[in-house]
């Protein structure tokens, strides 16, 4: 089950939140009101756009303070808290059981040369050591909003039609083998990548271990999570473009690759036998966004705004991808992209295991 859906203006033009927050509604059958949540991006375009914005929940409990106070001891241990805050909320929407607070942030100057490995850092440490908060997102000048409910309930707590941004996604949840928690609902996010997932990661135990070899801690408890530190770690990190890393989550099969030219046979085998452990099993359909996706630019790798879709390799989750002037949708129901924008210039079905890969016009 669950319910995804994202959009992009490739102009980079806001657009407020209320439109993501409509075509989620539409996609609420296939959640059960047990998680849902939004990401925005260019939502703080003020004197705090170049600051990590640090999303953080912590629990609603007599000891709020004292982990508040923890969590800014581990800020404080790498940079400067510029401003910090509750996060808006409506009351009486639904059961408040975790305090949604903002910080934003700037990574001391003699960090500057691995800034953000410092802000990994951070997430890791804050989820994996102070009990009672966790992390939902740490990049700049976007924000995470999720929690337990249904969308229209979790959009009217956050507010979200207050918000503008050039490219949203938002998910609607349907826990099966984790419970449902805060931390469980998506999006998921590390620095500025940002992932919402329907289906299943059979082979999260095999990535987890991967990942982790790197540093990256999984804890929020369920297995969407390893898929934003794969995608850190390849694209960030390992610095590969995005058709590429796309490649390692959802490879071609042995058979495929024997049929190809040498030159992309022995790319696609490279990338077979070097992120073996990065490759996703089960049934399953992402959205992914980022402002620093690596691309192919006029021969040349380029950093940009980035969206992409992708589905398992045999396709057991849908994904559709339409296109109307300037925007760019993915989803997991046609009928939700139409609820926004009804009349499409183009409407399409990926095939399985092909990434849909949305950039801004130059």
């Amino acid at each position: 089950m669950c319910g995804i859906i994202g959009f992009m203006s490739r102009k980079k033009r806001m657009i407020k939140g209320d439109k993501i927050a409509l075509a989620l509604d539409s996609l609420k059958e296939r959640g059960n009101g047990k998680g849902s949540g939004y990401v925005g991006y260019g939502i703080y375009p003020t004197k705090y756009k170049d600051c990590y914005a640090f999303h953080i929940l912590i629990d609603n409990t007599p000891k709020f303070e004292k982990i508040k106070v923890e969590v800014e001891n581990v800020l404080e241990q790498y940079g400067t808290i510029v401003k910090d805050e509750e996060i808006p909320t409506e009351d009486g929407i639904i059961e408040k059981t975790q305090i949604p607070w903002r910080y934003f942030y700037e990574v001391d100057e003699k960090y500057a040369d691995r800034e953000e490995d410092v802000v990994v850092d951070i997430v890791m440490e804050i989820n994996d050591k102070v009990d009672g908060a966790f992390v939902i997102s740490s990049g700049k000048d976007l924000g995470v909003f999720k929690a337990v409910g249904w969308p229209n309930e979790v959009a009217e707590f956050y507010r979200i039609d207050k918000y503008e941004g050039y490219m949203w996604l938002a998910h609607a949840r349907y826990p099966t083998n984790t419970k449902a928690w805060w931390g469980g609902a998506h999006p998921f996010n590390l620095l500025n990548w940002s992932v919402v997932h329907n289906g299943e990661i059979t082979s999260y135990g095999t990535n987890k271990r991967f990942v982790e070899m790197f540093g990256y801690k999984c804890r929020l408890l369920t297995d969407t999570e390893v898929v934003a530190y794969i995608l850190d770690l390849l694209m960030r990190k390992h610095k590969i473009p995005v058709e590429y890393a796309l490649s390692a989550l959802a490879p071609r099969f042995w058979d495929e690759i024997d049929k190809m030219p040498e030159e992309e046979r022995e790319l696609h085998t490279a990338i077979r036998l070097a992120y073996g452990g990065a490759m996703l099993n089960g049934p399953f359909a992402i959205a992914v966004g980022t402002p620093h996706g690596l691309i192919f630019m006029n021969g040349d790798i380029e950093k940009d705004t980035t969206m992409f879709g992708l589905t398992d390799r045999i396709k057991l989750r849908p994904l559709i991808a339409a296109e109307k002037d300037d925007m760019i949708f993915i989803s997991s129901e046609e009928s939700a992209i139409r609820r926004i924008c009804p009349d499409l210039d183009r409407v399409w079905m990926p095939d399985a295991g092909m990434p849909v890969i949305a950039r801004p016009w130059k």
